[in-house]
């Protein structure tokens, strides 16, 4: 159906379906058909015109201002709101956006007895900064192991033997080193994380014990992933649980706090099964020992052929690699990565530059490989992570 020309309003529009807003084009036409109502159909308005150019201003100002109004009205929504304003919704649900923390590392300082180092910072490889205590004492053994501090916040990597450099020379101070690798710090929350943390909040004050379970958990700062399963039977079922009990996998945050809070959630007498076990101590003093698995990471490499066409190029071989990575570590907690949905991402679902190629294969497996063209399966305690170097894109002769 035509377009009928001026539109009844240029302003946004909200209906039972959501926020709407005409087009540009749409707009500038229906101001030069204002135009013309007003000073004649003959009026001169080309883009070349100068009454032309300022229609074409006030269109794009309007424009403008109906994106910033669907931009405020999705904000008010966990779904599409994004940066500030996401942070800002999910308080609702008694949630915050995780903040970067900086990475630990235990380092082994040497140097003569009854030294004293003030501020003292050493350096990796990488040259990264890690911050010692404001005052470490050589104490008679002539070492001391203390606990450094990234000078930077987020996920700084130390493996063992690599931090050796001394980067606030100090009388006495001779050697240091770090005989364990750092224990990475957390970046911030990334959009995507946070909205998967608010849907699953939701659940915290439910009456469903395996939901209550579920949303505590993934309350706890740091948590960015959490599945509980449950074997209500009189037998071991086929994860491996006992009889009559439950079983918490989490990803990331401090084990305490996720043991408190499984702890506050489950049922009296519901026996946790897993790896991790943690003691939590009651208001009366009794100690109880919670149990946990902390997920299983299952680094996956894959092999992509694909047939080019007219366009391909690198980048977009590069784009390829990010979608299916992205994919592949959206998947979830015991989450299987099968084969025949990799297709899509790998064929950018559908975004700008997937007409520039063909999928001919996709091969997985789990790191080393060999890759093959079958199903991954993970175990409910694992999760499918992939990195971009680790998928290659081979082009067909």
């Amino acid at each position: 159906m035509a377009t009928t020309y001026p539109l009844p309003t240029l302003a946004c529009t909200i209906t039972a379906d959501g926020i709407s807003s005409p087009p540009y084009a749409d707009i500038l036409q229906s101001l030069q058909a204002s135009f013309q109502s007003i000073y004649g159909t003959d009026s001169y308005i080309d883009p070349d015109s100068q009454d032309g150019q300022l229609l074409a201003i006030f269109a794009k100002a309007q424009h403008d201002s109906n994106l910033k109004t669907i931009a405020a009205y999705n904000n008010y929504s966990p779904a599409t709101s994004y940066g500030v304003g996401l942070s800002n919704q999910v308080k609702i649900n008694g949630i915050a956006r995780g903040v970067p923390s900086a990475s630990q590392v235990l380092l082994t300082v040497t140097g003569q007895v009854g030294r004293i180092i003030n501020d003292g910072v050493a350096s990796d490889e990488a040259g990264n900064r890690w911050l010692l205590p404001a005052v470490v004492t050589i104490p008679p053994a002539g070492f001391i192991l203390v606990t450094a501090t990234s000078a930077q916040e987020g996920a700084i990597e130390a493996p063992v033997g690599t931090i050796t450099r001394i980067l606030t020379p100090t009388l006495g101070w001779q050697t240091v080193t770090n005989s364990a690798e750092a224990s990475p710090g957390a970046p911030v929350e990334l959009d995507g994380s946070l909205r998967q943390r608010q849907a699953v909040s939701v659940a915290l004050p439910s009456k469903t014990v395996l939901a209550g379970i579920k949303g505590a958990v993934a309350a706890v700062t740091g948590v960015t992933g959490v599945e509980v399963y449950e074997n209500d039977t009189n037998a071991t079922d086929s994860n491996g649980l006992p009889e009559h009990s439950i079983a918490v996998v989490a990803t990331g945050g401090n084990v305490d706090a996720i043991a408190a809070a499984i702890y506050l959630k489950k049922t009296p007498g519901a026996y946790t099964y897993g790896t991790t076990a943690v003691e939590v101590v009651d208001a009366y003093g009794i100690v109880n020992t919670i149990r946990f698995f902390i997920t299983t990471p299952i680094d996956v490499i894959a092999e992509i052929t694909v047939r080019a066409l007219a366009g391909y190029s690198t980048a977009v071989a590069d784009q390829i690699k990010t979608s299916v990575a992205a994919y592949i570590n959206a998947l979830g907690i015991g989450k299987r990565v099968d084969l025949g949905r990799l297709y899509m991402p790998a064929q950018l679902n559908g975004a700008p530059g997937f007409e520039t190629y063909e999928v001919n294969a996709i091969e997985i497996a789990e790191s080393p490989g060999p890759v093959a063209p079958t199903d991954l399966t993970i175990a409910f305690n694992e999760r499918a992570v992939a990195d971009v170097a680790d998928i290659t894109v081979t082009v067909e002769p």
